[in-house]
């Protein structure tokens, strides 16, 4: 089973589980003490307190057991060549205070996995690692993105997952059940497979996003009262999403790189091929954020520079009729002055101010039409 070796002091959070431990910390008896099971039995998920606990190990690469009680977990590290997957729904502080027994993860990593609202990021601590992922699954139907918050505790022998109960990493399981023939990397095999998952919803909701923003530029030049309010408002909302997107995916890629190239090294190359491949993948999607963001603000300026345009147009017209409309008045206005004037009181004195009017009108009607201001 590959590895990586924890080399600079700088970055690892020194003592283990006591020493670190909050001094109005107690330790909580062991809520997983059930009896083991007998080889070829098969249990279900374990249901407790805290929600469901799914357990799985394997022994030289292959599937070996299922289901067994938590308590059994360092029983299990502690064989050759054999490593374990813990997943656990809603734990409660008690819950994990056992996987702090059983595998001995810092209490300070343990004191994280159970706030809410972590922020992406991969802490590194002497005997093991605290990983932080969100799983980007689609969009609601008011626009914003579904997004499941993701910890994992990973150890030279054990990946510890913890979520809420929305979250469905079946998924998962596909991929590991895919990938068997690299199973004999061990923990690293189960952390590439709860990464390429990520990025690979990921890159599904990238690729809606694209469709969304080559929706919206293609409504750009739609004519419509409502287009530009609905234009705006539509890109406000994916702008919104890209943000939060980038938000999720950038720390994700760093903390895939710092895995890759930091000082958490896989001793065993076999396995790096794949984490360099969720690395490219991140960064193409951190890429296609970026270039989004770009095109929506972009479709804002543009949107804009038409609705100015628009105005400035709707602006020509009104100049235009006014003046076209100031001719007659004009006319009007001097022929009906307390003065003789020439056809005063006359039939032809009538057709001429009438005929005066339209000569008029008509003259300024094209001119204004030439000069494409109506």
């Amino acid at each position: 089973m590959g590895w990586w070796c924890l080399r600079s002091p700088g970055s690892v959070h020194t003592g283990g589980g006591a020493p670190g431990r909050p001094r109005n910390y107690q330790r909580r008896a062991s809520r997983f003490s059930g009896a083991a099971l007998r080889p070829g039995e098969r249990g279900g998920p374990a249901q407790y307190g805290g929600g469901v606990v799914m357990t799985r190990a394997w022994r030289n690469g292959t599937a070996a057991e299922r289901d067994f009680p938590v308590a059994r977990v360092s029983d299990l590290v502690a064989g050759p060549d054999t490593f374990v997957w813990v997943d656990h729904t809603d734990p409660r502080p008690e819950d994990l205070a056992d996987l702090e027994d059983e595998l001995g993860v810092h209490a300070l990593a343990v004191e994280d996995a159970l706030e809410a609202g972590q922020r992406p990021k991969l802490d590194r601590y002497r005997e093991s690692l605290f990983l932080v992922v969100y799983d980007v699954t689609g969009r609601t139907d008011e626009g914003d993105l579904v997004t499941h918050e993701v910890k994992a505790f990973v150890t030279k022998r054990a990946l510890v997952t913890i979520h809420g109960a929305d979250v469905d990493l079946h998924d998962v399981e596909h991929r590991l059940e895919a990938n068997a023939d690299i199973a004999d990397h061990g923990v690293p095999w189960l952390m590439w497979a709860l990464l390429d998952t990520v990025v690979d919803h990921a890159s599904d909701v990238v690729e809606a996003l694209d469709q969304q923003v080559s929706a919206l530029e293609d409504d750009l030049f739609e004519h419509g009262s409502s287009r530009e309010r609905q234009i705006q408002r539509r890109s406000f909302a994916l702008r919104k999403q890209l943000g939060v997107l980038r938000r999720l995916v950038v720390p994700t890629r760093d903390s895939v790189t710092s895995v890759l190239h930091g000082d958490a090294d896989l001793v065993v190359d076999g396995i790096r091929p794949y984490f360099r491949d969720v690395q490219d993948h991140l960064v193409t999607i951190a890429d296609s954020v970026e270039q989004l963001r770009e095109a929506v603000s972009s479709v804002l300026d543009t949107n804009l520079g038409i609705a100015s345009n628009h105005q400035n147009d709707v602006m020509k017209k009104v100049t235009s009729w006014a003046a076209i409309i100031a001719i007659p008045t004009a006319i009007t206005g001097f022929f009906g002055q307390n003065v003789p004037f020439p056809g005063n009181g006359t039939w032809g004195g009538v057709v001429a101010s009438v005929g005066l009017i339209v000569a008029s009108s008509l003259v300024l009607y094209r001119v204004f039409k030439t000069k494409d201001w109506l």
